[in-house]
């Protein structure tokens, strides 16, 4: 396409919809890639309790439609495609999706992360039903509850620690019976007394009531092959986040884990492209967080054209 956008937003996100609400309302008319998961990982969040303005909670989906009313309302287009290639070598900035070439300015990565999973049915069915990849968002819900954190790394432990100020009790299931933690965050969460280990088990179901909750799941010992059944009223996986970022490999500066760099706010390691949100943000990953780096994003990308004259 011959037109230059101002600004290109890729992902739809907390990040990627507020970034949108600026870039718009700064008349800068942006182009937002709502990817194939449109509203990110809060589309598989059921209860949100903890963002500001919302007293009586919001479910996710419902949240991110409303993000995207608000960006469209100021004039960002929206699509509905997903961007599989970039070449951020020279500016403009191009870009493609399986239908179309564009070209942009300036661009601001708001890609996300996905929660690793451990790849069963039950899980992915279940998820919003007392399954649960993040317990900062979801242990409210557990109150007085037993659950299950799986996971043998700081993720767990941390998790772990953090459940047992309003579950009754947590059991820290891990198929191995040495851990990727660190030594200061094992130590706390075995000095925990209200956390149980169930080591050198693998989680084989996980199991939901006549309600579609969850209240059991049926383990597999991982030397002898025996299954058992363990009570439980939520399962929290906590066996890290991988940020979606393969398609910026060798274009920008990432970590070894594959989380975007950032300096002096969100510039990325190529100027004029921007990052915000979990694509970067390997420490808070809450949606609230997310949102403010997207509204940083796009205050950055605002002065940064503006320092080039483009706008």
């Amino acid at each position: 396409m011959s037109q230059v956008r101002d600004v290109v937003i890729i992902g739809s996100g907390p990040a990627g919809y507020t970034a949108a609400i600026y870039t718009s309302r700064a008349n800068l008319a942006p182009l937002l890639f709502e990817g194939m998961q449109p509203g990110g990982q809060l589309t598989i969040t059921s209860d949100v309790e903890n963002y500001p303005g919302y007293p009586e909670g919001v479910m996710g989906p419902k949240m991110m439609e409303d993000f995207k009313a608000q960006a469209a309302r100021f004039g960002t287009e929206i699509l509905f495609e997903q961007v599989v290639r970039v070449d951020f070598s020279k500016r403009p900035f191009t870009l493609w999706t399986d239908f179309s070439e564009f070209r942009a300015r300036s661009v601001i990565v708001c890609t996300g992360a996905s929660a690793k999973l451990l790849g069963i049915e039950s899980e992915t069915r279940l998820m919003g039903h007392g399954v649960s990849a993040c317990a900062t968002c979801d242990g409210s819900f557990f109150k007085q509850k037993d659950v299950l954190v799986v996971g043998g790394g700081d993720t767990a432990m941390e998790e772990a620690n953090y459940l047992t100020r309003m579950c009754s009790k947590v059991t820290l299931v891990h198929r191995r019976g040495e851990f990727r933690a660190s030594k200061i965050m094992l130590d706390r969460a075995k000095a925990n007394p209200k956390i149980d280990w169930l080591l050198h088990k693998e989680i084989d179901e996980i199991l939901a009531g006549p309600t579609g909750k969850v209240v059991a799941v049926r383990v597999r010992d991982a030397r002898s092959g025996e299954k058992a059944e363990v009570k439980a009223d939520g399962v929290f996986v906590a066996i890290g986040h991988k940020p979606n970022t393969e398609l910026f490999q060798g274009v920008l500066a990432m970590d070894e884990v594959g989380y975007l760099t950032v300096k002096n706010g969100t510039y990325t390691s190529v100027e004029g492209v921007f990052a915000a949100g979990d694509v970067c943000d390997k420490h808070y990953r809450q949606a609230v967080t997310a949102a403010g780096m997207g509204c940083m994003a796009a205050i950055d990308a605002e002065r940064w054209l503006e320092r080039q004259g483009a706008h």
